[in-house]
């Protein structure tokens, strides 16, 4: 499931995003005709994702980020998983009656190789919807005993 449309913009510190899958009537996360707030954590979630995509194949020296996650994609992706929300701030009721694009920003704060702290906001024409922080583990592929790796 990918709800994020485009990278709009991106450093190695923040990432941009924007979706207008909340308006989609056949969306995975809809539930008795209705799109949570909450579900505003998956489009966060996934913008973390993306980032950490894009700041990794950067970091491994890949001029075009794009390109290095196109040329890596036979690659084994890494496994990664949110470990804690903290500070969330909701600011509206759903999603699927917002009539603008969703703009989600993401910030790590800190980090390391193992974990990462971000702060995220997402919006709808200048509005925030919901703003919080996220612990996220990442490439947790050893940590997961018993578990299959893809």
């Amino acid at each position: 499931m990918c709800l994020l449309d485009e990278v709009m913009s991106f450093d190695a510190h923040h990432l941009r995003g924007s979706s207008g899958t909340h308006r989609c009537a056949a969306h995975p996360l809809l539930r008795n005709g209705r799109l949570g707030i909450a579900c505003g954590i998956e489009y966060v979630v996934q913008a973390m994702a993306v980032h950490g995509a894009i700041a990794g194949a950067a970091h491994a020296g890949a001029a075009i980020p794009g390109a290095a996650l196109t040329a890596s994609s036979h690659a084994k992706p890494a496994i990664g998983f949110l470990a804690g929300l903290r500070d969330v701030h909701m600011h509206a009721t759903r999603l699927d009656d917002i009539a603008s694009d969703l703009v989600c920003d993401v910030r790590r704060i800190a980090g390391d190789a193992a974990t990462a702290l971000y702060s995220f906001d997402l919006s709808a024409a200048g509005r925030s919807l919901l703003a919080g922080r996220a612990t996220v583990v990442l490439d947790a592929g050893g940590l997961l005993t018993g578990y299959p790796t893809p």
